[in-house]
């Protein structure tokens, strides 16, 4: 199995771990960190980012090529900086909130299934399995990293949401993580301003978001 592959089952595992923290099910009904989310739907959400690839490898693969996983985030991901009232996340609270209808136990049994199917399915998939989300096209790898990625910024957002130390990612899921998001900065901010906020904060700019 590749190194990115074992790293998603880390940070999964990670994940699944957090969600079944009693502080999680303990704020279910509540407001979370993230504006118009609950608890409940923001966990879901999370969860999703690990039920979502079963699926996806039960599916025959695409036949069109996949999409570079840079320019995915630059030609595909319409909902970066869509406002909160948008169609797509407006969408996306709703089917969290369904998703999380039986509860914090039935969601977290959901991703631990999840993930022992993952162990057996990722080492067989090949190198250059493609999958298919909607208007996404990507290979396997790619959509790994992706999902890797949701995973560690979810993971913050719900650890902040109910009052728990955020999870502390593997040392190279953290440093592909931070690769990727600084990357996508530069190509939103232009290489001065990243420079500047990571070595001159008197010079940075007031914000630096990548996603």
């Amino acid at each position: 199995m590749t190194s990115g592959r074992q790293l998603y089952l880390d940070v999964a595992a990670s994940a699944a771990a957090l969600l079944r923290d009693p502080a999680v099910a303990a704020s279910w009904e509540t407001d979370s960190a993230l504006a118009e989310f609950r608890v409940s739907g923001l966990t879901a959400h999370l969860a999703w980012q690990i039920t979502i690839i079963p699926r996806l490898l039960a599916e025959k693969p695409p036949d069109e090529e996949p999409v570079a996983l840079f320019d995915h985030y630059t030609t595909q991901a319409v909902w970066i900086g869509a406002p909160l009232d948008d169609d797509l996340n407006v969408t996306i609270r709703r089917l969290s909130e369904e998703m999380a209808a039986d509860g914090p136990g039935a969601l977290a049994a959901l991703v631990d299934a999840a993930i022992s199917e993952l162990r057996d399915l990722l080492p067989a998939e090949p190198a250059g399995r493609i999958v298919s989300l909607e208007s996404m096209v990507l290979s396997l790898d790619d959509f790994l990293t992706t999902r890797t990625l949701e995973i560690a910024v979810h993971s913050d957002d719900l650890a902040v949401s109910v009052g728990v130390p955020t999870p502390e990612l593997p040392a190279p899921a953290a440093d592909t993580v931070l690769a990727l998001l600084t990357r996508l900065a530069v190509h939103r901010h232009g290489p001065t301003a990243v420079l500047r906020a990571f070595s001159r904060a008197e010079r940075a700019p007031a914000t630096i978001t990548a996603i």
